[in-house]
């Protein structure tokens, strides 16, 4: 593709997948407006499903696996900005128009948090429910924390555009995790955030983040270690940590009504995942970073519990 039509993309949205998503769901992906780029990534020998849209890049993954589909799709996206899905997930028709306006008002802004509605898979009608009309940016207030107003998330009813700082990477460890291994986290309070997907990024950032995470990803010699889980919690975290800047407001969350619909399924239905595995990752690469070790230790002890989460799901299996 030329940089002419380049530039005539605004957003790249970036969805690994086996192939399995409805038929409702991607009727409704097509349905969004605009400058808009979907890239499909599928792993290898799966045959990829024949859509009849200009608009859709189909790539296959060398290995199949959240973090290098993901890799893959993200590292092709050609438009200037990118939005990360699940082959379940349903975004406004309008988020591409969205982010024209939101990044012509905030041009200095890395992301767009959308507002995010967490719908139970068995509530069909809240999940088909028709879109509301999404707030126009220009028109919004920017909600800041100040001495006046120091609690402006209002419980998740603001109304205009919270402001979103940057996650506080700079704390202290808190050795009390070697002792107590329950100790509930307190540094990750607050309304910055962790994860990568249902967030618009500038591509340009994290294009250049992915280089060296996939460099982080080496633990000896040609030995690489790449997890199965928690690339969405990794990616959004290791961006933030390249980047870097105490206090700094990297954007804005929208408020309600939501842009983004994240469909929740039964936490028994959901395969035990090892996101301490990508947490590690974080902390070594980054050791400066107290939060980062307060995260994994935080996760540490949950390991025997996921253990024996997944040998109970291979017995009920078996059954």
């Amino acid at each position: 593709m030329d940089s002419n039509n380049h530039k005539k993309i605004t957003l790249s949205i970036v969805t690994p997948t086996l192939g399995k998503f409805s038929d409702y769901w991607l009727d409704n992906l097509l349905k969004i407006q605009g400058n808009v780029q979907f890239i499909l990534v599928y792993p290898p020998h799966i045959t990829a499903k024949v859509i009849n849209d200009s608009r859709i890049k189909v790539l296959t993954s060398p290995y199949k696996g959240e973090m290098m589909q993901r890799f893959v799709g993200l590292l092709n996206a050609e438009g200037d900005y990118i939005l990360a899905l699940d082959d379940d997930d349903f975004v406004h028709p309008e988020v591409c128009n969205l982010t024209q306006d939101y990044f012509k008002r905030f041009p200095e802004s890395w992301i767009l948090r959308l507002q995010k509605a967490v719908i139970d898979i068995s509530d069909e009608a809240r999940i088909k429910k028709p879109w509301d009309t999404i707030p126009d940016v220009n028109q919004l207030e920017v909600d800041q924390k100040t001495s006046e107003n120091p609690y402006p998330y209002q419980q998740g009813n603001f109304k205009g555009l919270l402001e979103v700082p940057i996650a506080p990477l700079d704390k202290h460890f808190d050795s009390r995790y070697l002792i107590f291994p329950f100790l509930e986290r307190r540094d990750n309070e607050g309304y910055h955030f962790e994860n990568f997907n249902n967030i618009i990024w500038r591509t340009e950032l994290v294009q250049q983040a992915l280089p060296e995470l996939s460099q982080a990803t080496k633990v000896m010699g040609a030995i690489t270690w790449i997890p199965s889980t928690g690339f969405d919690r990794l990616l959004g975290l290791f961006v933030q940590a390249k980047f870097y800047q105490k206090d700094l407001i990297i954007g804005h969350w929208m408020p309600k009504p939501e842009q983004v619909r994240y469909i929740d399924k039964n936490p028994s239905l959901k395969p035990p995942r090892f996101h301490v595995i990508s947490d590690v990752l974080l902390a070594r690469y980054f050791p400066q970073y107290g939060y980062f070790w307060n995260l994994f230790f935080s996760k540490l002890y949950g390991v025997p519990r996921t253990i024996g989460k997944l040998v109970k799901l291979k017995f009920t299996k078996k059954e």
